[in-house]
C-alpha cells in the first residue's frame, strides 16, 4: 500500500510480509538505486521468558541543522559524528542491546519550524522538510528494530504555539502525518485463542475498539504493551474539541470508545502468558513540574490502570527523565517497589529536541529520581517474570543515571480467575506478520 497527504512530499510504503518465524533474522533490501542490503529479526512470541530490552524515547526532535530548511533530501543518511544529537546517535551506537523502540508521542517538532530565520515564509515546506529529516535520520535505527507510536501535541498542527495557525494547511492539521506515517503500521488487538470464553470475549471486543496509531495493543516475550492516546478521546483531552490546547482536533473514535478499549484490552491479558503489563502514553499526571500535569487523564486513566494492575506506566511531554515510586491517588505504595498495588511510573521525555530541557521543578513524596542537565532516555528491561529493571541513560556518555527493580511475586496469576494458559497467541502471530511495516514505512 502506498498513500500520501495533500502537503507531503513523500510516499509512506506499506508492505505486509506473511509467515515470519519468531525471533528469527531476516534480511531485505527495498528496491531503488541507493538501498543497501539491511536486516531485522522478528519479534519474539508471546510467552517466550527470554530477557530482552525495550528502548523508551520520547519529546525526541531533529537534531543538527539538518530539517530546518527547505531542502530535501534524496538518500538515506547515516549517523553523522559531527551532527550533535546524541541520543540518535546512543540509539544507533547501542542497537544490538535493546529489541524495540516505543515512542509515546513529539516526533520531529516540525511544529517548531518558525524558530529558524532562515525558513522566512516558508512554513509549509519548512514544516515537511523537518519531517522528512527526522525519519531519515532515524532510518538506520528504524529499519532494524521496530518503532512503536502513539501521538503526541506536536503531531497535532503545524505551528505550536498559533503564530500562524489560521494559515497551517489541510494536511498539517489535526495529526495528519502522525495518521498517514504510522496508521498501516501500528497493531490492533488481535483475536485471542484462549479456551477462556471470558478472556476470548474480552479480547475480541478490544479488537474491535483499538484505533491505531492512536490507541491499541501488541506483545512481545513477557510483555503486554498498551498504547494509549493522552490528546484526543476522552472527556476534556487537551487537544481535543473544547480541549484546554484550543486544537480541537479529533475525535478519532466513536464516544467513549478509547476508554472501552483499554478497559477490554486489560481485562483481557492473560499473566501466565505475559506477566508484565505497561500502559504508553505522552502526558503524565505525576511530575516534578506540577503545571504539566494532565489531570483530564488523569481522572480517565488513572482508575483503569490501578484496577488491572498495570506494572509500569510510561510517559513524556515534560522534557526530563522522572522515576515515581508506585503511587495511586497521589499516595506512594506502601509495599514501594516489591508486590506494590498501585502502578511504578516514569517520565522519559528527555530525548532532546530544539525546545531544550525543562528544568526538575519541586520535589514531591513520590518522586525518587529526576534528571534535566543532559540528554537522556530509559530502557525497561524484562529480566525474567518476577523482576523488572528500569534504567535511566545519559544519551551523550551512555552512563546509567539511575537504576531501578520492580519485583512482582503474582506477576504470573492470570488477570481472570480461571486458565487462559493459551490466551494471546493468535496476537503474537498477528505481530509476526507486519513487522516489516514498521521497517519499510519509515525507510
Amino acid at each position: 500500500m502506498s498513500e500520501t497527504y495533500s502537503t507531503s512530499r513523500t510516499w509512506s510504503n506499506t508492505v505486509i510480509i506473511k509467515g515470519l518465524k519468531p525471533a528469527t533474522m531476516y534480511h531485505y533490501k527495498i528496491v531503488s538505486t541507493n538501498s543497501s542490503i539491511d536486516h531485522f529479526t522478528s519479534p519474539r512470541a508471546a510467552g517466550d521468558t527470554t530477557p530482552f530490552a525495550m528502548d523508551v524515547v520520547i519529546d525526541l526532535g531533529v537534531y543538527g541543522t539538518d530539517g530546518f530548511t527547505t531542502d530535501k533530501r534524496d538518500t538515506i543518511p547515516k549517523i553523522e559524528p559531527a551532527l550533535n544529537h546524541s541520543t540518535i546517535g546512543r540509539l544507533a551506537d547501542t542497537i544490538d542491546d535493546y529489541e524495540f523502540i516505543i515512542h509515546p508521542g513529539d516526533f520531529a517538532y516540525a511544529d517548531n519550524w518558525y524558530e529558524r530565520h532562515q525558513n522566512g515564509l516558508h512554513g509549509e515546506a519548512a514544516y515537511q522538510s523537518i519531517l522528512e529529516q527526522f525519519y531519515q535520520q532515524l532510518a538506520p535505527i528504524a529499519g532494524r528494530k521496530p518503532y512503536m507510536a502513539s501521538p503526541g501535541n506536536h503531531e497535532a498542527t503545524c505551528d505550536i504555539t498559533r503564530h500562524v495557525s489560521g494559515d497551517c494547511p489541510l494536511g498539517q492539521t489535526n495529526f495528519t502525518d502522525f495518521m498517514h506515517r504510522f496508521g498501516a503500521t501500528m497493531l490492533a488487538a488481535f483475536p485471542s485463542s484462549s479456551s477462556n470464553t471470558t478472556a476470548r470475549a474480552r479480547a475480541e471486543t478490544a479488537q474491535k475498539l483499538a484505533q491505531p496509531p492512536f490507541w491499541y495493543s501488541f506483545e512481545y516475550g513477557m510483555a503486554h504493551v498498551v498504547m494509549i492516546d493522552t490528546e484526543t478521546d476522552f472527556h476534556d483531552a487537551p487537544d481535543g474539541p473544547g480541549g484546554s490546547t484550543g486544537d480541537n482536533d479529533g475525535p478519532f473514535g466513536s464516544p467513549n470508545q478509547q476508554l472501552d478499549f483499554i478497559e477490554a484490552d486489560l481485562a483481557s491479558v492473560d499473566r501466565t502468558v505475559t506477566p508484565w503489563l505497561i500502559v504508553a502514553g505522552h502526558r503524565p499526571w505525576y511530575t516534578t513540574s506540577g503545571g504539566e500535569a494532565c489531570l483530564p487523564c488523569q481522572k480517565a486513566f488513572e482508575p483503569l490502570l490501578y484496577k488491572y494492575g498495570v506494572d509500569l506506566a510510561i510517559f513524556g511531554h515534560v522534557h526530563n527523565s522522572q522515576r515515581m515510586v508506585p503511587v495511586y491517588k497521589g499516595i506512594a505504595d506502601p509495599n514501594g517497589m516489591r508486590n506494590p498495588k498501585a502502578p511504578m511510573y516514569i517520565i522519559a521525555g528527555g530525548a532532546g529536541n530544539i525546545e531544550g530541557l525543562r528544568p526538575i521543578g519541586k520535589n514531591v513524596s513520590y518522586n525518587a529520581f529526576a534528571y534535566a542537565d543532559d540528554f537522556s532516555f530509559a530502557k525497561v528491561s524484562f529480566k525474567d517474570k518476577h523482576n523488572l529493571q528500569v534504567d535511566f541513560i545519559r544519551s551523550r556518555t551512555g552512563k546509567v543515571l539511575d537504576t531501578s527493580v520492580l519485583y512482582k511475586e503474582y506477576a504470573e496469576k492470570a488477570t481472570l480467575s480461571d486458565d487462559q494458559s493459551t490466551s494471546l497467541s493468535g496476537r503474537s502471530m498477528a505481530w509476526l506478520e507486519i513487522v516489516v511495516m514498521v521497517v519499510l514505512v519509515i525507510l
